[in-house]
């Protein structure tokens, strides 16, 4: 028990995570996918971050200890304008990272194990400590630990099944200055999910992959400035994934991605008093639910090198409404690109961007009237090896 409540505080530490998927998700579980936008995620299964995506992917796999590890920086950038053009707060957004390892083995001819450390949540916005809208928002800062050991059969040639449990850590800051005192709220939590997928060969060069990741409930205690102590019930969404990885040619890969997010469980934070159970301070959120659509290729250049493209349009759950100085999301689009380069037993090495245009969101929250320049860049490394 000592472990479980350890171990993340640590990696809590490493793992910052500036949201680059719809609200505050993060795609960047691998720097494999980032080239191709993450299309075919849950069928590609070509290292072992895909006990993220799918864990029945592990029997893609091949004998023997098959590691992953990598890490993406995030750099989103918003920068608020009131109606009559004058910026404020400067840019809430800036540059995080966002690691990742993956580690997996055959047991037997069928059997699969492996065990996954990422970060599938994260927030980094933080305003100038004066600006128009600091009695909303001015510091927001959310980090998860999802740790994810994972089992894969095969059940024949053509079907694969995988089940994970997610031991999942979250810490949150979020400040706010609204009547010329600064107002801190910390709380953290670690509670339990799961996943599973399924992989389903229909021919040597054509793969499907379906994949399902659970809501994970946190309970979240805390404090409000240090002292009082407060606590707070939130869901984080579960996802579906449907992909699709075919072979064209002998150079040319396809690859389809079409996932959805149940953010509708996200209506309101409520910070309550843990003493008296009184409603101290509320965020609304009235998220709904969200989906992405991502199509990718690869082209095998040379024997050693492959070179990746991807594009992908992600509908955000932010009602115009609602939103909110501390997560100024609006729908996006995707344009990345990649390449990896095989080194053989040495290992494989892939390097991934993508540029997110985001439709620059508008917002109405109490005396914020106006608009938001936004967008973001992405990039990633990772290295995977098999021995």
């Amino acid at each position: 028990k000592m472990i479980l409540r350890t171990l993340p505080a640590l990696l809590l530490a490493a793992f910052s995570g500036a949201a680059s998927a719809a609200a505050f998700q993060l795609m960047e579980q691998n720097a494999s996918g980032l080239g191709t936008a993450y299309a075919g995620s849950a069928a590609v299964a070509d290292n072992a971050s895909t006990i993220f995506f799918n864990p029945a992917g592990m029997t893609q796999l091949g004998s023997g200890i098959q590691l992953s590890a990598g890490v993406t920086g995030v750099g989103p950038s918003y920068e608020y304008r009131n109606q009559a053009g004058v910026k404020s707060g400067g840019d809430a957004g800036g540059w995080a990272a966002v690691p990742n390892a993956y580690l997996s083995g055959q047991l037997t001819k069928d059997l699969f194990l492996g065990l996954g450390i990422s970060a599938p949540f994260g927030l980094a916005t933080e305003y100038d400590p004066n600006w128009a809208g600091r009695a909303y928002a001015i510091k927001s800062d959310i980090k998860t630990v999802n740790i994810n050991p994972s089992v894969a059969y095969r059940v024949s040639d053509k079907v694969s099944l995988g089940f994970g449990l997610n031991y999942q850590s979250i810490e949150g800051e979020l400040t706010r200055n609204p009547a010329g005192t600064l107002v801190t709220l910390k709380a953290d939590d670690n509670s339990w999910g799961w996943n599973a997928g399924a992989l389903f060969t229909l021919s040597p060069a054509m793969r499907v992959g379906l994949s399902y990741r659970s809501a994970i409930k946190h309970k979240l205690e805390g404090t409000i400035n240090g002292a009082s102590p407060v606590n707070a019930d939130i869901k984080l969404p579960d996802t579906f994934i449907l992909s699709v990885w075919q072979q064209v040619s002998d150079r040319w890969e396809a690859m389809g991605d079409l996932s959805y997010a149940r953010w509708n469980s996200l209506k309101a934070l409520n910070v309550r008093s843990s003493v008296s159970g009184a409603l101290v301070t509320s965020e609304t959120f009235n998220y709904e639910n969200s989906w992405r659509f991502a199509w990718g290729a690869g082209y095998k250049a040379t024997d050693k090198a492959k070179l990746k493209f991807g594009i992908a349009f992600d509908r955000t759950p932010v009602r115009d409404e609602y939103r909110s100085a501390r997560v100024p999301d609006n729908n996006r689009l995707w344009l990345s690109l990649g390449g990896q380069w095989n080194a053989g037993s040495v290992g494989k090495f892939d390097l991934g961007y993508s540029y997110l245009y985001v439709i620059d969101p508008t917002i109405s929250q109490g005396t914020l009237q106006g608009k938001y320049d936004a967008s973001a860049h992405i990039v990633g490394v990772q290295y995977s090896v098999g021995f």
